[in-house]
């Protein structure tokens, strides 16, 4: 969490419900081009306002923040999350990243995997 306990996923989003792309780049310290790597997709997505409001963009986004949000809390920070987002092999989903997992459309399964961690099951 961050801000007075506010998840990084509501931090993020507008009035209108959406993600707010500048917000994001705000509270991560990135460039669109590396937010856009980051979440999977291409640079020009985050550069034309209808292609930030499309549905796979918004998703991809959501998925991305919500991941690291709730990685946060046992990393010690939104920074340490999403260095682990970026690098570190999950063994039990086949060795790849939180980040290539999410890419490659399997963000339900790092959910689950933190579900299972938050219960107290072993990684």
């Amino acid at each position: 969490m961050g801000q007075q306990g506010v998840p990084l996923v509501v931090r993020s989003i507008d009035r209108s419900g959406l993600i707010a792309i500048d917000r994001v780049l705000r509270l991560l310290g990135m460039s669109k081009v590396q937010l856009a790597e980051t979440a999977g997709l291409k640079p020009e997505t985050l550069y034309k306002s209808a292609r930030l409001r499309a549905d796979k963009t918004q998703s991809r986004m959501r998925e991305m923040l919500e991941i690291v949000g709730r990685v946060s809390q046992w990393a010690g920070g939104e920074n340490q999350a999403l260095a682990w987002y970026r690098a570190q092999p999950i063994a039990a989903l086949g060795g790849r990243t939180a980040e290539a997992l999410v890419k490659s459309g399997r963000a339900s399964e790092v959910r689950d995997y933190l579900d299972h961690i938050a219960m107290g099951g072993f990684a």
